[in-house]
């Protein structure tokens, strides 16, 4: 089965053609043979960095001029297969951007004569771990951790979610990007913490863990991003004797470890409580390269597996929209498929 996927949430125009064989509900343990035939990205960067975040309606505009483009390019790429489904973000998400891959998704599957699915994003990042060539085993306990959300997610089994926790405000993106702000590195923020932590003191300033010790699974990240705030504005950035711009870096440091460090101890809490057989890391921050390690060095020592996917699957992209689609047992019936609607808060677990 070859399956058109389409990713419109926020500011990358992503398609991609996955060529993949449903599992056997009685094979849940088996490899999924999964395949990408090609993923297209485009980037909106440089359109949103003057703004130090993305702008909804002229993200909109950018997916209206570039998804286009991207399909032809998909479709060359994969050298232009029959397709049998094509799958599509239905949030959540920013609603202009969404109402622009629904809307291209259902034209297609009019014209093309296809059937269609709408599929929920953080899904998508969660299965952007069955795109590796990776035995998972359930149940698993997801950390989806991207600008828009921060989850602790148990699953069951495909297709069956128990939300343990999320962010009460920022999610960890969120506030990688608002600090970058504050500390005048630019947009996207995540890359840049973490390339200005790698010459950082990850101890130079001493900054909250917010509800590191909580008896919930629940994240905030407000309170952190304050508390750089606040050293900044009281020039305690800059520690004394320290070498121009170095106070920078160990700032980028000193926030991203606390970050981490929560998401790590919250992790590591909740799957010690549930018992998963797999971890798994999925959204944009886990690109992070040194949450990437911390996390894959605690989940060790548990003696659980653990899986995340390649960093280039991290970011939004079709591909991992398609690989959900995969996995659903059931279309909805024909006369419903053109009827599903773009939901900016659209739910995981209800």
């Amino acid at each position: 089965m070859i399956i058109l996927g389409i990713e419109t949430s926020c500011d990358d125009t992503g398609i991609a053609l996955v060529e993949c064989d449903p599992p056997s509900p009685r094979l849940w343990r088996a490899k999924q043979k999964c395949r990408i035939l090609s993923n297209v990205i485009s980037s909106q960067i440089k359109i949103h960095a003057p703004f130090g975040g993305v702008v909804p309606n002229l993200a909109a505009r950018a997916h209206l001029k570039n998804i286009e483009p991207c399909l032809k390019e998909t479709l060359k790429q994969a050298g232009n297969p029959k397709i049998d489904l094509i799958a599509v973000t239905q949030g959540p998400g920013l609603i202009p951007a969404l109402l622009v891959g629904v809307n291209f998704a259902k034209a297609l599957a009019y014209n093309w004569n296809l059937p269609i699915i709408g599929i929920n994003h953080i899904e998508g990042h969660i299965y952007a771990n069955w795109l590796n060539d990776s035995e998972i085993e359930f149940p698993v306990l997801c950390l989806v951790v991207s600008g828009g959300h921060t989850q602790l997610i148990l699953m069951k089994n495909h297709g069956r979610y128990e939300l343990l926790g999320e962010t009460r405000d920022d999610a960890a993106g969120e506030a990688f990007d608002k600090v970058a702000k504050l500390l005048g590195l630019g947009y996207p923020g995540g890359p840049l913490i973490s390339k200005h932590a790698l010459e950082g003191n990850a101890s130079a300033f001493d900054l909250p863990r917010p509800m590191i010790n909580s008896k919930d699974f629940d994240f905030s990240f407000s309170g952190l991003k304050t508390a750089v705030l606040y050293k900044v504005r009281h020039f305690e950035v800059r520690p004394q004797n320290a070498e121009p711009f170095q106070h920078i870096n160990d700032m980028a440091a000193s926030f991203q470890q606390a970050t981490i460090d929560v998401l790590v101890k919250k992790t590591i809490k909740a799957a010690k409580q549930h018992q998963p057989k797999t971890i798994i890391l999925s959204g944009g921050v886990a690109a992070n390269s040194e949450l990437r390690k911390q996390m894959e060095k605690a989940v060790k020592d548990l003696e659980i597996k653990f899986q995340m996917p390649d960093i280039k699957l991290c970011t939004d992209n079709g591909a991992m929209i398609a690989a959900v689609a995969a996995y659903k047992k059931k279309l909805a019936p024909e006369r419903d498929q053109l009827l599903f609607s773009a939901n900016a808060n659209l739910k995981l677990v209800a």
